[in-house]
């Protein structure tokens, strides 16, 4: 067969392509090649935006045919910018945002390009919800492939966790369904293992009975009280019960003023009047500048964060877990938050504890397993003239909190930029089996623009 061109092959695909095709000249190409991280500026030579299984096949069997990079897309919410493509095909899920709940066994199904506002939308329609992002917009594929760290991870373990099966696109357009009882070993490798071993067409997911109310919020103190803060937050998080999930960490008023603040941003997901006694220490500690905690919905908790992560802002982050949140790491936080540059800069602190750390550490792909903190630099902005000063604080920051970190690193929250080999830090002893299972079903490493799993020789 003669080899064909792209704009050929376009036309030929389209004959039965679900969803729609775009090429650099056609309408809507510009922004469907966005991504929410206004750092990234890519362009593909194919945007393949699919409905279905059958549509995300046919472009993977596409990109084969042209010898072309593929990028996957969902929420385009990785900060890295591997949800987009220089040049190759981008395949853009964000038209696949279908869910069916099933209340009775508390499952529901949900397309690859579905975010968690959408699917927390539907499920608390029967006061279900399971682990989903702490931003509202994310994308369910990305964030769970790589982890899933959010509210209700203390009583049900992270978003992976919640995993029953995915129906996965593989390298060779072939569609398989990954389960405990279905290619056990490749459901093992995607629970953490990312985008490396396909495409997540849909996910199923066991739900848990939240809401209709639970108690969440933020309460914030000045910045001259951080010392105090960070630390009352350390002893705070030493005896957490599983429902309640506590963050901590410095950061900017969100009405723009530039202001510096101590904050504390919770969820309890158990009944109201549980949820009310363990928020009482916290509400009677100090002289808060604002007290935004109490009742509220799941979906509200769940968005509340929203604002202060617009799409299009600018971000650069460094991430890595604590080996403990010492005196001298509490002060260096500060200091590093006192010299951030812009009014949307923070320094978060993640709280591991409960159900999350109760799985063992290969179980599946994701090892970070322990109690403690993943310390979160995170510089985001609007202008690019304050490219270099943001990214300059984000990196010496980083730098400056490296002696109070251990080895371990979030998936999902790595640059793109890293030295060393950050993946195998991320993956931990279970770096060499997510390299067999590699060879095993992508031995050519076709899907490599993500925070790549080089296949086992």
């Amino acid at each position: 067969m003669a080899a064909r061109t792209l704009p050929g092959l376009a036309a030929e695909l389209s004959k039965t392509f679900g969803g729609h095709l775009l090429q650099l000249a056609d309408t809507g190409y510009d922004q469907a090649r966005q991504v929410h991280n206004g750092m990234i500026d890519k362009r593909p030579a194919l945007i393949a935006q699919c409905r279905g299984a059958a549509d995300i096949a046919d472009a993977v069997k596409a990109a084969r045919e042209l010898e072309l990079e593929v990028a996957v897309r969902g929420g385009g919410h990785n900060v890295a910018g591997l949800s987009a493509i220089e040049g190759g095909l981008l395949i853009d899920l964000s038209l696949m945002q279908g869910i069916h709940v099933d209340p009775q066994p508390r499952t529901a199904r949900a397309q690859g390009g579905l975010t968690w506002g959408l699917f927390n939308r539907e499920t608390q329609l029967h006061n279900l919800a399971t682990t989903g992002g702490v931003i509202s917009t994310t994308g369910i594929g990305g964030l769970t492939l790589g982890g899933g760290i959010g509210w209700l991870m203390g009583k049900h373990a992270l978003a992976l966790d919640n995993l029953l099966s995915v129906e996965l696109v593989l390298a060779d357009g072939g569609v398989v369904r990954a389960s405990e009882h279905e290619h056990p070993d490749l459901f093992w490798a995607v629970r953490g293992g990312g985008g490396n071993f396909g495409v997540a067409a849909s996910l199923e997911y066991r739900l848990h009975p939240v809401g209709p109310a639970i108690t969440g919020g933020l309460i914030a103190y000045p910045f001259e009280a951080a010392w105090d803060v960070l630390r009352f937050y350390r002893d705070l998080t030493a005896s957490l019960p599983d429902e309640f999930t506590v963050f901590g960490g410095l950061v900017h008023a969100p009405d723009g003023s530039g202001t510096k603040l101590a904050a504390i941003v919770l969820c309890h997901c158990g009944p109201l009047s549980d949820g009310e006694r363990a928020v009482e220490p916290i509400k009677g500690f100090g002289t808060p500048a604002m007290d935004a905690i109490g009742p509220m919905p799941y979906c509200a908790v769940n968005a509340m964060l929203d604002g202060g992560f617009p799409r299009g802002a600018l971000n650069y982050w460094k991430s890595q877990f604590l080996s403990g949140l010492s005196d001298d790491a509490i002060r260096t936080m500060i200091d590093c938050f006192a010299a951030c540059p812009t009014p949307m800069g923070a320094l978060l602190l993640e709280h591991f504890h409960g159900a999350v750390s109760r799985i063992g550490q290969t179980d599946t792909a994701f090892p970070h397993r322990e109690e403690g903190f993943n310390l979160l630099v995170l510089a985001e902005w609007l202008e690019a003239k304050d490219n270099e000063a943001c990214i300059a604080w984000a990196r010496d920051s980083y730098a400056a909190t490296r002696p109070f970190m251990g080895t371990n690193r979030y998936v999902n929250y790595l640059a793109d930029d890293e030295r060393g080999d950050p993946v195998v830090a991320a993956y931990g002893p279970n770096y060499r089996r997510l390299q067999q299972i590699k060879a095993k079903y992508d031995p050519d490493n076709f899907f490599r623009m993500n925070h790549n799993i080089t296949p086992a020789a």
